[in-house]
C-alpha cells in the first residue's frame, strides 16, 4: 500500500511516498503498526504516551479523515486506496 507523508513527516521517513507490503483488507491499525516498525521515529510524531494517535495527527483514506469513518482504525484498506498522513501544521 502506498502512503503519502506530508510536512515534517517526510523528513522522518526520508520520502514523500512509501510503499508498505500489506495484504488486501489490512486495517489502518495494521498499516500504522507497519509504519512504526519500519520507521520507529514516527512513534514520537504520531502517538501519545498511551499509544493513541495525537488528535492533531490526521490519516486520510481517499480524502476522508479516519476519525469520520465508521470503523475508524479498523477500516479495511485496498491497494487502490489513497492514504495520506498529516502532522499538525501551523503558520500565520
Amino acid at each position: 500500500m502506498n502512503v503519502n507523508f506530508y510536512a515534517t513527516l517526510r523528513q522522518v521517513v526520508g520520502a514523500k511516498s512509501v510503499d508498505f507490503d500489506l495484504t488486501e483488507g489490512a486495517s489502518i491499525a495494521q498499516l500504522l503498526e507497519e509504519m512504526l516498525r519500519r520507521y520507529p521515529a514516527l512513534r514520537h510524531e504520531l502517538l501519545n504516551e498511551q499509544g493513541q494517535l495525537y488528535q492533531h495527527v490526521h490519516i486520510f483514506v481517499n480524502g476522508r479523515d479516519i476519525s469520520f469513518l465508521e470503523r475508524g482504525m479498523e477500516t479495511p484498506l485496498s491497494e487502490r486506496d489513497a492514504i495520506g498522513v498529516f502532522p499538525a501544521v501551523g503558520g500565520g
